[in-house]
């Protein structure tokens, strides 16, 4: 389990006193692809391999169905750990021209690049998958058992795929929301699942970035508890993906593409 123990001091009105929380580590990766660096990410220990696979595949730097030929060897000297990863150059997608060279940091997967990907709008998903609304409340009610590092410190996301007949493909935590979408999406390529994907159920918030991950990965209905930005949004409308959030207490709110939805009322 990816936490630590640490004491703190908690204030309740005019009383404190000492307690003793788990808290959800936080440890920076250094990706290195064919020895040079590529980016540092910071994420929860854990899964590592999943992360980096999925990081590769959403970014468009390495979709290969081929098994990565990846190592993670601890460098001491930065106290970091190292993803060595050797890829044959013909296989390295467009993205990884665009190498992010900078500090990805956990909560904000946009951080360090340079600009925003250019999605194309004409590839629309269409894929015709319905889903119930009374399904999509069960998906969440497994995604929240399935988060031991959360219920020990409340300090971690998940991400959760799902196939169309409910049945749960992959469940990932991870002190960042996008870290927990790629390492989903990771496990999914390494497990040849990923095209029985219908639907990506995050905690927190959804931002564009996980709705480009959504889209890379061919994932139709996308569900959040809190709220998408208005980028997230206007990104889910242009690429054909059922965006979701506020999605608690059998309440949600969808923002794009509702004809994949089914209610009991329709």
């Amino acid at each position: 389990m990816a936490i630590d123990n640490y004491q703190g001091k908690k204030f309740c009105g005019d009383n404190r006193f000492n307690v003793d929380d788990n808290l959800t580590v936080e440890e920076a990766l250094q990706i290195i692809i064919n020895d040079e660096i590529f980016s540092i990410t910071m994420r929860t220990p854990g899964n590592d391999e999943d992360l980096v696979r999925g990081l590769l595949y959403s970014e468009d730097i390495y979709k290969s169905g081929k098994k990565l030929n990846i190592s993670f060897p601890k460098n001491e000297e930065k106290g970091i750990t190292e993803a060595n990863i050797i890829i044959d150059k013909t296989l390295l997608s467009d993205g990884y021209s665009n190498s992010r060279n900078l500090l990805s940091v956990s909560s904000c997967g946009i951080c360090g690049k340079k600009e925003l990907e250019n999605l194309d709008g004409s590839q629309q998903l269409k894929n015709g998958n319905t889903l119930s609304i009374k399904d999509l409340f069960k998906m969440f009610e497994v995604m929240n058992k399935g988060q031991p590092t959360f219920h020990q410190s409340g300090g971690s996301h998940a991400a959760a795929a799902f196939s169309k007949n409910i049945e749960l493909l992959s469940i990932r935590e991870d002190i960042g929301r996008h870290n927990a979408v790629d390492k989903v999406i990771g496990h999914l390529v390494n497990n040849k699942q990923l095209n029985k994907a219908t639907c990506l159920t995050v905690s927190g918030r959804v931002s564009y970035e996980i709705v480009s991950k959504a889209f890379a990965a061919k994932i139709p209905i996308l569900a959040a508890v809190s709220a998408p930005s208005t980028l997230a949004v206007d990104f889910a409308k242009e690429l054909g993906i059922t965006l979701l959030g506020f999605c608690r207490e059998n309440k949600a709110t969808c923002y794009s593409h509702p004809e994949r939805l089914v209610s009991p009322s329709a």
